[in-house]
């Protein structure tokens, strides 16, 4: 193939611009090179695949290329249809796969595409750990086997195999492993920003006696409505405003490709990420008392505080779905959150993402405390956050220097990026891997010292 743009092999997936970046013939040397890549760490034999897709308008033609450049290596492939990533990940593990590629590019606005790759039991492939050498792969047409060189004119029929029913048996799984029993008829709002997420939900609540509102339903990726990132504030203001003007119990958002959800209180307010993973916490460690929870080194200390109360174990990871998940399976985590709204289980299937069982396990939290939500989340909120701040920064070593300096009686650990804690203020910088920006999260202990530490710490990134 020569040259690729290398630009778009990511730290968790691949993901650019579609007919500009991502080609068919891309989408088709992808697959080439994914099954090259599989069949060397198996040890020669031919690879099972199984692919999946989202519902942006290009994902059906670049799963087909896909498609072709696995058969063509010999690969036996499983094209399991149309699902959230959370399905394709459940999927993979359900048929006994080798690896996997979902075509997604998560939240991103339309003109995007990407593809997100796993080994067996869906462990994720990050660039650390196999997204560059598929690169290589690629751009060095390092293929092993052409299909003619392997098997002839052998007939190739059997090669392909379609199943179906895989999100029927992803929220089987789900509701089976939150363990959350009859719960009340919640009225529920819910904004799926016309992806992924109404696929399962849709299957979930069909189990339950929920009174449900539906916004912004209709699987389409060109997202007529919002953009499908509920991280951004921007795009849960419809939602918002759909839970006071029905008097919902709780509002639910999910993400373009279905792997991220958040959630409203009773009151209109979007519930921080940090609290959620603590009360999804505080329930895992009811049922498995002492256990390891994992969660991302961005400031959000009330979870570490709500683990510690349960008797649990606190594991501070490194950002990212592909690394928090690597930590869970290192560490014999059964749960772990992010600050950007993904919740990992460790279900039998393997260590993913649970917007379902995530889902259900707060609704029970809800139920067993017999509180408003907005009750539950009150006395949660015990610290004042910055929220994610992006700097324009030529020198980013640089100005992560002048910080170490400056905080140099801090406490500082750089697992990810640079993370200085003092007994009042903690604060997280990273570093953009695509762009001159530093990304800075800081918390503290009210809101005058947030104030203040924030615009100290801006001051010096600055110059």
């Amino acid at each position: 193939m020569g040259k690729i743009p290398r630009h778009i092999f990511k730290t968790y997936d691949i993901r650019g611009l579609v007919d500009k970046d991502i080609t068919p013939e891309f989408a088709y040397n992808l697959g080439r090179a994914f099954a090259t890549f599989i069949r060397r760490e198996i040890g020669g034999e031919a690879p099972t695949i199984a692919v999946g897709y989202d519902m942006r308008p290009s994902s059906i033609p670049y799963e087909a290329e896909v498609v072709k450049g696995l058969v063509a290596q010999g690969a036996r492939v499983i094209r399991m249809g149309l699902l959230s990533t959370p399905g394709f990940y459940f999927g993979v593990s359900h048929v006994d796969a080798d690896g996997g590629i979902q075509i997604s590019a998560s939240h991103n606005p339309a003109a995007y595409n990407g593809f997100k790759m796993v080994r067996a039991r869906s462990v994720a492939i990050s660039g650390e750990t196999g997204i560059q050498t598929i690169g290589d792969i690629m751009e060095q047409e390092d293929f092993d086997v052409a299909v003619e060189a392997e098997l002839g004119s052998a007939d190739l029929d059997g090669t392909i195999e379609i199943v179906t029913g895989i999100a029927d048996k992803q929220v089987e799984a789900e509701i089976a492993f939150a363990e959350v029993g009859d719960l009340p008829s919640y009225k529920i709002a819910v904004d799926s920003a016309n992806g992924m997420g109404a696929q399962y939900l849709d299957l979930a609540f069909n189990k339950y006696s929920f009174d449900i509102t539906r916004m912004f339903w209709e699987l389409d990726g060109t997202f007529p409505n919002h953009e499908a990132d509920p991280f951004k504030a921007e795009n849960t203001e419809a939602l918002c405003h759909k839970v006071m003007e029905i008097g919902a119990d709780v509002g639910i958002s999910t993400d373009g490709d279905g792997d991220r959800i958040f959630f409203v209180d009773d009151k209109g307010e979007v519930v921080e990420p940090a609290i959620i993973r603590g009360l999804v916490a505080r329930a895992m460690l009811r049922r498995f008392p002492g256990a390891t929870i994992c969660y991302d080194i961005r400031p959000g200390k009330i979870t570490e505080d709500m683990i510690l109360e349960s008797g649990g174990k606190p594991v501070v990871t490194r950002v990212g779905h592909a690394l928090i998940k690597e930590a869970m399976i290192k560490t014999g985590a059964v749960f772990a959150g992010e600050s950007s709204g993904h919740f990992y289980m460790s279900m039998p299937e393997g260590v993913y993402e649970a917007p379902v069982a995530t889902m259900l396990v707060v609704l029970a939290e809800m139920a067993r405390e017999g509180k408003k939500l907005s009750e539950i989340v009150a006395p949660l909120r015990k610290y004042s956050h910055s929220g994610e701040i992006n700097f324009h920064v030529e020198d980013k070593l640089a100005a992560i220097a002048r910080l170490k300096e400056h905080f140099a009686e801090g406490e500082q650990s750089e697992l990810d990026g640079l993370l200085i804690t003092y007994p009042t203020f903690w604060f997280n910088v990273r570093m953009s891997n695509t762009e001159p920006l530093l990304r800075l999260n800081l918390e503290a202990v009210d809101d005058g010292t947030m104030q203040a530490k924030r615009d100290e710490v801006a001051k010096i990134i600055g110059g």
